[in-house]
């Protein structure tokens, strides 16, 4: 009889090369595939003074007021400077940032004001009013570029019971 021997084998070499040349491609591909998100943030101050600091008497308190009937501009504490209704329904932020860089233009170091919001405002207007404030848009040597307002704001709420002031009683901005 014939006896059969048996090899002993080993457990075979596993090839892995095919595997890691895919993975030396995927995983670039995967990582410039990748959506990046920006989180934009605004920052904020709040109304109020230091201990101790003392106002100055010269200086202009900005204060821009959002509410559902329409914006004014005033200073706190000369008043009024221009009251803007609403336009075809929605909030004039084209008269806004005329007004603005007017105001800009004759005090250009100022840069702080207040937002006064209503409490019936939607967060969208209230994000385009600040970008409003913020800057506008200015063209320099063929480009496009943000030119600075009143970057430094500050939020405060407005009273409920808040009404715009009558347009022929705001002025044309000579209070500023």
């Amino acid at each position: 009889m014939r006896r059969r021997h048996r090899r002993m084998t080993g457990s075979p070499e596993l090839d892995i090369t095919a595997f890691m040349n895919l993975m030396i491609v995927l995983v670039p591909v995967l990582l410039l595939g990748m959506v990046f998100t920006q989180v934009r943030t605004i920052d904020l101050n709040f109304p109020g003074m230091a201990s101790g600091e003392t106002p100055d008497a010269e200086s202009l308190n900005l204060v821009v007021t959002l509410i559902p009937s329409g914006i004014e501009v005033a200073d706190s504490e000369r008043g009024l400077i221009r009251a803007l209704p609403l336009k075809e329904g929605e909030q004039d932020f084209a008269s806004l940032r005329t007004l603005l860089r007017d105001i800009k233009a004759r005090i250009p170091e100022k840069t702080d004001v207040i937002l006064e919001v209503g409490p019936d405002i939607d967060y969208q207007t209230l994000v385009t009013t600040m970008d409003t404030v913020r800057s506008y848009p200015a063209v320099v040597a063929a480009n496009v570029v943000q030119g600075e307002l009143f970057p430094d704001i500050s939020l405060m709420d407005a009273p409920e019971s808040r009404k715009l002031a009558p347009v022929d009683a705001a002025t044309d901005g000579e209070g500023a």
